[in-house]
């Protein structure tokens, strides 16, 4: 193993910290809508994204090495750069989680990368033209494309299924989720651990433990691999409400649409070096499915939070970011004081999530962590077509019947007619 020193070794362990973070936080982006359809078992789905987790962080190295040397020069940047990056990633990535928004790991990191080396070395420090190409585009293609695509399988499968009773083929397309959740957890593994690794890997050639250029070894592809897949298990359950309930009402043949589709971009742009945010592609279609239903609804009140949550993730966490290598400057004292402002606001965080705990226990239950809030036209429209989620045409009919025309109410021979109905 390679020379390690204090603080590289505080560096390293915060990096596998903000793994977990990592693996936690984007649990959902593979298993909220297999959980919200009733595919599997909330604790059987958080376990078997876990393990493909693991399996996904070894078939790639490419988005590893965009982290680690593409964002920022490595030369003249100090191994505080990178702890001030990761305290800033880590508090965003647990704020988030509180308020169950969906955000971005990814842009976390790359947001405290940025306002760290920013703050240490100036604006010369940041490759413009690889933030610009590999993250920002992506950033916003991705979501675009994932949505569309799940919208466009999402009308293909009803179309396809339009003769048949949806009670008999709920089955098959449950199977599919499953298989489908699966291949999102390995695509997520292969792009957001190897993040980790990136991040791991840049700490070692500014510690001057390895040379620039050099790959993650293999101790860095391990321990990404077995963190991110702890924090996977551990389950973000409150970002899961959120987008397995929170965005729409998905049905099985939409919660794999969306699931196909979000994998095979992520898939895509992993082999192609590009670090999007998983999150945001699983959103996307996510979205995306509820809007290829025919009457399905997206709620845009959750989907506004969530989209402002994308668009503050880059520079809140770059100025937490800065302002945490601001103080490393000032010395060893000033390393120990981010060390407990990291771990204090931390403890406050989870203290604060403990007021209303969201678990496997709870997690699909309606009305959990809701704040109620008025319905937006769109969706108030949208809302008087949409197709109640369960019961057959005939169910449906009839209970529009009871209630427009109310069923009499018994009848009690002592009691005395009822007056007659104004016209």
């Amino acid at each position: 193993m390679e020379h390690i020193t204090l603080l590289l070794a505080i560096v390293v362990v915060t990096a596998l910290v903000f793994d977990f973070t990592n693996g936690f936080h984007d649990t959902a982006n593979a298993m909220a809508t297999t959980i919200s359809t009733g595919a599997l078992k909330p604790k059987t789905a958080v376990a078997m994204s876990a393990v493909l987790n693991l399996v996904g962080a070894f078939l790639s190295v490419e988005v590893a090495k965009t982290i680690s040397g593409g964002i920022i020069n490595e030369e003249g940047i100090r191994t505080e750069v990178i702890f001030a990056a990761l305290v800033g990633a880590i508090l965003w990535n647990l704020l988030t989680w509180l308020l169950g928004l969906p955000s971005s790991s990814s842009h976390a990191l790359f947001g405290g990368l940025i306002g760290a080396a920013v703050m240490s070395a100036g604006w010369s420090a940041v490759n413009g033209s690889t933030i610009v190409t590999k993250v920002l585009i992506p950033a916003i293609a991705a979501p675009v494309v994932a949505g569309l695509a799940a919208m466009l399988a999402t009308r293909l499968t009803y179309r396809i299924g339009a003769k048949t009773d949806e009670k008999h083929t709920a089955k098959g397309y449950r199977v599919g989720q499953i298989a489908s959740a699966g291949l999102v957890s390995l695509a997520h593994g292969t792009n957001d651990a190897q993040k980790t690794m990136g991040i791991i890997t840049l700490a070692l050639v500014t510690g001057g433990a390895l040379a620039p250029g050099s790959n993650p070894p293999m101790w860095v592809i391990v321990s990404a691999g077995v963190a991110i897949a702890l924090g996977t298990y551990l389950g973000g359950w409150r970002i899961i409400r959120t987008m397995g309930k929170g965005l729409t009402d998905l049905r099985p043949q939409q919660g794999f649409a969306a699931q196909t589709s979000a994998a095979t971009v992520i898939l895509a742009s992993s082999n192609l070096g590009f670090s999007l945010s998983t999150t945001q592609s699983c959103s996307g279609a996510v979205m995306g499915a509820g809007l290829g239903r025919k009457g399905g609804v997206v709620r845009w009140s959750t989907a506004t939070r969530m989209f402002v949550a994308w668009g503050l993730t880059l520079p809140a966490a770059g100025l937490v970011a800065a302002a945490a290598e601001f103080l490393t400057k000032q010395g060893p004292w000033g390393i120990a004081a981010v060390a407990v402002l990291l771990v204090s606001g931390s403890a406050v965080i989870w203290a604060l999530s403990r007021r209303k705990p969201v678990d496997h226990t709870n997690v699909t239950d309606d009305g959990l962590d809701a704040p109620a809030e008025p319905a937006g036209v769109v969706t108030t429209a949208i809302a008087a077509v949409t197709p109640p989620p369960a019961g057959s045409v005939a169910a449906v009919a009839d209970e529009d019947l009871k209630t427009t025309i109310p069923s009499p109410a018994p009848t009690d021979p002592a009691a005395p007619p009822a007056p007659a109905a104004a016209v």
